[in-house]
């Protein structure tokens, strides 16, 4: 029996072994994806993402560019990767810390104001990934303009159901949404730029106009 057993253990490790070495593969593999991504993301907020490459990150990283090249596939990967990245990283900095705030107005305001934060930190070394980009990818169809079109939907999707449901329980008079979105959302782009050519009043300015369209009714 002790036989049997010591065999049963012998022959047990061998077929852990390569799990935990996958593992730890996977982790690393993880680790570095991260690293790339945080300066990738950087990168296009300052050049654009038509200006990341595999030469250029391993250059600022200190990782070898095979080793980057072997992660992303392609330019164009990696770009898409770049853009989802930023994306989660606005969620967690702009929309769920707002997410406890009173739905309606209380939430708008929220929003507005962990995305001045999200500007003015900034997050991203060039500012507002998004608005930086767009304006790169807008005459470009393709697989980046449309991730960079999505993210875009989804924020003014954010910003219109609390617009919505301000108008429903009567917080806010009767206005336009699509409208009001898309003046709240070039108010935001307008400041994020003037913020990156150095206005300090950029933000004050975009909250006044912003605040004049929340108009609340008399009683």
């Amino acid at each position: 029996m002790t036989s049997q057993s010591s065999d049963h253990g012998s022959h047990a490790l061998p077929s852990q072994e390569p799990a935990k070495v996958t593992d730890k593969r996977l982790l690393r593999g993880a680790r570095t994806r991260k690293i790339v991504l945080r300066q990738a993301v950087d990168v296009a907020s300052l050049e654009g993402l038509g200006r990341i490459s595999f030469g250029h990150l391993a250059l600022t990283t200190g990782l070898s560019k095979a080793g980057i090249q072997t992660l992303f596939k392609t330019k164009e990967s990696l770009q898409l990767a770049t853009v989802e990245f930023a994306r989660e990283l606005f969620i967690d900095a702009v929309i769920r810390p707002a997410s406890s705030a009173p739905r309606g107005v209380a939430r708008l305001r929220a929003l507005l104001d962990r995305w001045i934060v999200y500007a003015e930190t900034p997050l991203f070394a060039g500012g507002c990934f998004r608005t930086a980009n767009l304006a790169e990818f807008d005459s470009h169809p393709g697989p980046v303009r449309d991730a960079l079109l999505h993210d875009q939907q989804e924020w003014h999707e954010v910003i219109a159901a609390e617009l919505r449901c301000a108008l429903e329980t009567g917080e806010i008079t009767e206005l336009d949404v699509e409208l009001t979105v898309f003046q709240i959302d070039a108010l935001l782009c307008a400041a994020n730029t003037a913020l990156q050519a150095g206005d300090d009043n950029a933000v004050s300015k975009a909250r006044r106009i912003i605040e004049s369209l929340l108009v609340v009714p008399h009683s």
